[in-house]
């Protein structure tokens, strides 16, 4: 009987001293988990994001854009003409989808010489709302763009992009 209590002894021990070590893991994960929260995202994501994001941006005139350098070409009018520096208001990988946004912008927005560029890595419609042959005057259509384009433009866009 002796011996049986012993061992019902040495297994609550361990049990107790198992539970213990991991109610700590359980507070450590919780605490993390909480700071995540509070933060909205840790901050090694944080970092790698913000690199990405200044790993795009040019000072041009003092003002920081993002530029995008993409070996693009004209993808629905054989009439339309891409210029060195373009101003992206969206991206579609739908060339139906791309047209129909590039029309809305010639109708309700009165830019007549918008025009969609296709190309890129990931193959992608890229909705260009004007063009340039500097990145000055992109730029500065970039800086007003809220004034020039009526239609809903969506984060990371509108940026300028490079035609390689």
């Amino acid at each position: 009987m002796k011996k049986l209590l012993y061992i019902v002894m040495l297994m609550a021990a361990v049990t107790l001293t198992a539970c213990h070590s991991s109610e700590k893991n359980y507070r450590e994960a919780y605490e993390k988990a909480k700071e995540r929260r509070q933060t909205g995202i840790g901050s090694e994501t944080y970092a790698k994001i913000e690199a990405e994001r200044q790993r795009y941006t040019h000072v041009i005139n003092g003002d920081s854009v993002r530029m995008l350098y993409v070996n693009v070409n004209v993808a629905i009018d054989s009439t339309d003409v891409a210029h060195d520096y373009n101003v992206v208001v969206a991206t579609f990988t739908q060339r139906i989808n791309a047209k129909s946004y590039r029309d809305r912008l010639r109708e309700e927005c009165g830019l007549t010489g918008s025009y969609v560029l296709f190309g890129g890595k990931d193959k992608q419609y890229f909705v260009v709302a004007q063009g340039f042959d500097n990145s000055t005057d992109a730029a500065a259509m970039l800086h007003d763009i809220d004034k020039k384009v009526c239609l809903k433009i969506l984060e990371p866009l509108p940026w300028i992009l490079k035609k390689l």
